[in-house]
């Protein structure tokens, strides 16, 4: 593994142990934003070679089900994800995983951009769902990574204008660098009807598709009350179990509200606008620590003080080459056999 980023599922789990009914009942490796080298193949395996730079889709489905028939296997019950109990992570040194789901990267993509493209396939999946297209006025709701790669990547597809919704200014400072046509900073006693009818002058009319992405009630509720009759509510964002919604405004206006789960088959249009410049990840990027201090860069996303921190989890000796690790695995390997022989042949000499 070379870089893995924190995602704020794994600092939830890491805090309290569960999302929803995905309960940590034994320790449990977090990490599922990530990217590095492949360092040994198993048998069979024909798409992928020794040295391939590769970013790791999470989730594999184990069953050919009706979902992955259809293309949907995100929705898979069968489906078995990075640091979602009861599977380890990829937050480590070295991490073994299905070779149909490791992609790999151009050279002109780096590694973080790699790890990135696990939040930037949320977003893909997200405008995919919300039917974005050119000219769609759009609002976003919370400017953490995923409302932020939402923005960037409703902005590729040609929506304009885009508003974004935080309550961190420096939040709102970094989506109107990356294009953002108005930002509103939201406070906890901002009324939703209210900041809607503001985003719609802002907007000179109502957003065609607007994206939540906070899992705030408020946030919700003004996602209704903002968005264009006949328009889209996308629901990115994790909140509690129930929300008090307007419903009834929801029905009247014939609003159509799409849940995301996560994302599929967005690996190679992620690479593609990565390869091609059309999206630039890196200054989401505020934090790099080594795999050493991993506490710390946890602590960081808890505390709110950085936006997408990405650990390095390469080991010290970075100088080597894959064919020196290789070559030194070897030899302890057979050191470890030729020590196991002496210990073979001590016992049989004390027993004759």
């Amino acid at each position: 593994m070379h870089s893995v980023g924190i995602c704020g599922s794994d600092v939830h789990y890491w805090q309290h142990g569960k999302i929803g009914d995905s309960v940590v009942k034994k320790p449990m490796v977090l990490g599922h934003e990530a990217a590095g080298t492949v360092f040994k193949l198993g048998p069979g395996v024909q798409n992928l070679k020794v040295g391939d730079r590769v970013s790791i889709e999470p989730g594999v489905p184990r069953e050919n089900c009706e979902f992955c028939k259809i293309g949907r296997y995100n929705l898979s019950p069968s489906i078995s994800f990075c640091a979602t109990p009861p599977h380890d992570g990829n937050l480590c040194r070295y991490y073994v995983h299905n070779a149909s789901y490791c992609h790999k990267l151009p050279e002109c993509v780096s590694f973080e951009e790699g790890a990135m493209i696990e939040p930037l396939s949320v977003a893909i999946h997200a405008c995919r769902r919300g039917g974005v297209n050119v000219s769609h006025k759009v609002l976003i709701m919370g400017a953490g990574p995923i409302g932020l790669m939402s923005l960037l990547v409703a902005k590729s597809m040609g929506a304009c204008p885009i508003a974004v919704c935080d309550m961190i200014q420096e939040r709102l400072d970094m989506a109107k660098c990356l294009g953002a046509s108005s930002v509103f900073k939201v406070e906890k006693t901002t009324c939703p009807r209210e900041l809607a009818q503001k985003v719609k002058t802002s907007l000179c009319g109502m957003p065609d598709v607007t994206f939540e992405c906070a899992g705030a009630e408020c946030s919700v509720q003004t996602g209704i009350y903002a968005t264009k009759s006949g328009g889209t509510l996308v629901l990115i964002g994790m909140g509690s179990p129930s929300t008090n919604t307007p419903l009834l405004t929801a029905i009247n206006r014939e609003l159509d509200i799409r849940g995301v789960f996560r994302y599929c088959n967005t690996w190679p249009t992620a690479i593609d606008m990565l390869a091609s410049k059309r999206i630039d990840v890196k200054p989401l990027i505020t934090h790099h620590l080594p795999l050493e201090q991993a506490v710390e860069a946890f602590e960081l996303v808890k505390k709110g003080t950085a936006l997408k921190v990405i650990v390095l989890c390469e080991e010290e000796q970075q100088g080597k080459s894959l064919e020196q690790c290789q070559l030194q695995c070897h030899q302890l390997l057979q050191q470890c056999q030729q020590q196991c022989q002496e210990m073979r042949d001590q016992c049989a000499s004390s027993r004759s």
